[in-house]
């Protein structure tokens, strides 16, 4: 059953609200619905619209059997992007986007081979066997420093088959690489961003936490589904 969009619910979470008219992106004038004081309403038609079309994507994406990668690096977002994207064993970037993380897979690759080497090594008491505690202990911060980079990605097998981004301005360094890829991005686009790398557009507010949290909801659901969809297959 395909997830169902409630524009009231959108409205209540705060989603139709853009930034200061003076900060808006001209390209970003087709999902304006009006200003209020001196800030820009977002049309949440356009929203409803944008997520339509994003959500089955991305059900179909999970069912292919391909991975979605969920980034959102700003303070305020990136807990309930982890959140999400664990919930429905998907890979995640919250930290900070590294150069590469896409487009210099050997190098990042390696990071992560190393980062779970070091973590088994840990696990299976190897370490303590081979080294003293201040060396174990320095190893034990490595693990900390390589997780805290690469964590997310642990799992990450090869290109994911799509990237959603909470903040398109934050993370334009993920939309980009996507782009250079061919990946396509479901992203959140608030009314001072260019909308136009973007594939798959929605519309709203990108700083306020419940209005996050409710479009990750969607976009967790659209997953989980195709995940399901592809275990009946």
């Amino acid at each position: 059953m395909a997830v169902t969009v409630d524009i009231k619910q959108l409205l209540e979470a705060g989603v139709h609200f853009g930034h200061k008219t003076s900060r808006w992106h001209p390209k970003m004038a087709p999902y304006i619905h009006s200003k209020r004081q001196d800030s820009h309403i977002i049309d949440l038609t356009k929203t409803v619209e944008g997520l339509d079309k994003a959500l089955p994507f991305l059900t179909s994406v999970a069912a292919s059997g391909k991975q979605v990668l969920f980034v959102g690096t700003k303070k305020q977002a990136k807990d309930a992007v982890k959140a999400t994207a664990e919930k429905v064993n998907q890979p995640y970037v919250t930290e900070r986007w590294i150069g590469g993380m896409l487009t210099n897979v050997a190098t990042v690759n390696q990071q992560v081979k190393k980062l779970k080497d070091l973590e088994k090594r840990m696990e299976n008491g190897d370490l303590e066997k081979r080294y003293n505690k201040l060396e174990v202990q320095r190893f034990a911060e490595e693990i900390v420093e390589l997780n805290e980079k690469y964590g997310g990605i642990k799992n990450l097998n090869g290109r994911p088959g799509a990237v959603v981004v909470v903040d398109v301005l934050a993370d334009h360094n993920a939309v980009k690489e996507a782009s250079v890829l061919g990946v396509p991005v479901v992203g959140v686009v608030d009314s001072n961003a260019d909308p136009t790398p973007i594939q798959y557009v929605v519309p709203g507010n990108d700083d306020a936490i419940k209005g996050v949290q409710l479009l990750l909801d969607y976009f967790g659901a659209a997953v989980a589904e195709g995940v399901a969809k592809k275990g009946d297959a």
